[in-house]
């Protein structure tokens, strides 16, 4: 008999988790301890015994990642950085990685410094570009990195051809899942190895968690990350992971919204005179709109603007908007504009002009307006 997760669809699954209640209580129970009664010769008595090494919270948040994204197993870590961090100190020293040109800052910056320490070699390339992605591979990389939706440009890469050229060539293929997974898309189910998740955007949703995850298909492997992260103890609190598992359960019903608002606000700025470019892979316009439509089932809540007056006009926006809020970060409740060139700081690869917007639940009606009304002090 198939299990019933096997048939559950994605909304269902994210509730319903095997033995994820207790004694009948329909919300699980917040396990602080820290540790675990076991026998005098450190045998397991209750499956856990220290929260280093697990804690029933954070084991119900993995199971529902796991069911979500397709895998095999998951591992939560304190933030979305440190769950690649993990992938990254997992690789052989000196292993090649070659990362997507449109690339998280966050992941720019730490791939520049291991390989300052000659950790990793890092390569980057437009894996859009077949010849580029054809060179990069000839250098026998050990992993392709890439994200998609792209942060912030909302490049779309289409996993499913990448997965099978870094296979072809001896690789495996990490997708940052941020923007998309698992509610839009399922990169493992379209031949990815990894997925990194920052829990802290939308799978929290209310921009009170800070966790990540990193999700995987080798059964083998799990072993070997579970040991990496107890010896770092790169772990979450069992509140972190109580909370970042409460929010999966509402995430694709959250996501629909976000999604039909930001839908909504590309296409109104599409055509401002003021705005050179929407970067939104539900426009028709979109470069990546074909792909975008075929591995997932909505475009997002992210989009990105790039004003005609550069870097003046765009900060000049930022300043008048009165419902979005300039704060870093996405994913929760509340709209949020940020000017990612000021984030990313002297070497930032985002065009001066460009505004990111994480687009929140509220009415769209009020948030085209707040926009509309910024753009046109």
């Amino acid at each position: 008999m198939a299990d019933k997760n096997s048939i559950m669809r994605p909304e269902t699954a994210a509730i319903h988790v095997p033995d994820a209640r207790h004694d009948g209580a329909m919300a699980p129970p917040i396990h602080l301890a820290t540790t675990f009664e076991h026998g005098p010769a450190y045998e397991p008595l209750s499956g856990h015994q220290y929260s280093r090494e697990s804690n029933p919270n954070t084991v119900e948040l993995e199971a529902r990642l796991t069911a979500l994204e397709q895998g095999d197993w998951a591992f939560a870590y304190g933030s979305g950085m440190a769950a690649g961090a993990a992938l990254l100190d997992s690789l052989a020293l000196g292993a090649v990685v070659v990362f997507h040109n449109s690339l998280y800052h966050g992941f720019r910056f730490l791939a520049q410094d291991l390989e300052s320490k000659g950790r990793i070699k890092a390569l980057f390339a437009d894996l859009n570009d077949p010849q580029a992605l054809s060179a990069a591979l000839a250098q026998k990389p050990a992993l392709l990195w890439m994200e998609s939706p792209t942060n912030p440009l909302l490049e779309i890469l289409d996993i499913a051809s990448l997965s099978e050229a870094a296979h072809n060539a001896g690789a495996r293929l990490v997708v940052d899942g941020t923007f998309a997974s698992p509610a839009l898309q399922q990169p493992l189910a379209l031949g990815a190895d990894y997925v990194v998740q920052a829990l802290t955007k939308y799978i929290g949703g209310h921009s009170d968690v800070m966790a990540g995850a990193l999700i995987g298909k080798a059964p083998d492997e799990a072993e070997s990350f579970h040991r990496g992260r107890t010896l770092s103890g790169g772990i979450i609190s069992p509140f972190t992971a109580w909370m970042a598992s409460r929010g999966l359960q509402t995430l694709h019903c959250r996501m629909e919204k976000h999604c039909a608002n930001a839908a909504k606000i590309a296409a109104a700025l599409n055509d401002h005179a003021k705005v050179d470019i929407v970067h939104y892979p539900g426009l028709a316009s979109h470069k990546g709109h074909d792909i975008a439509k075929k591995q997932m089932s909505d475009f997002g809540g992210m989009v990105s603007i790039e004003l005609t007056g550069g870097r003046e006009a765009a900060l000049k926006m930022a300043s008048k908007v009165k419902i979005f809020t300039n704060a870093t970060s996405l994913g929760g409740v509340e709209s949020l504009i940020e000017h990612r060139a000021s984030v990313e700081g002297v070497d930032a690869t985002s065009p001066q002009g460009l505004l990111r917007l994480s687009v929140g639940l509220e009415h769209f009606d009020d948030l085209i307006i707040d926009l509309l009304n910024a753009l046109n002090c």
